[in-house]
């Protein structure tokens, strides 16, 4: 191998750890319908729902994401989701998912 392709392996290894790293830090994303959700939620003593409301092109959407085991879970719905009194709601401005 000459020096021009060992380069370029070495920077296309560099480039995939980055990519891998990218991926680890940005978790898993699992969409749901509002049922599921709520019934994720009952699994954990106390969950944490991130909730915002957003404009789209079909009109208002709520979104909800909560945490469980190392995933991210996510419900987009019309109206708000009714959630169980244990859990703690953090409102926020947007819920940004690549």
């Amino acid at each position: 191998m000459n020096a021009g392709a060992a380069a370029g392996a070495s920077g296309g290894a560099e480039a995939a750890a980055v990519v891998a790293q990218a991926i680890k830090a940005s978790g898993v994303l699992v969409r749901v319908e509002a049922e599921d959700f709520v019934n994720l939620l009952l699994l954990e003593e106390r969950p944490l729902v991130v909730v915002a409301e957003g404009r789209w092109w079909s009109g208002y959407r709520h979104r909800h994401m909560a945490g469980l085991r190392g995933l991210a879970f996510i419900a987009d719905t019309d109206a708000p989701i009714p959630l169980p009194d244990h859990v703690d709601v953090v409102p926020a401005g947007r819920i940004w998912i690549p």
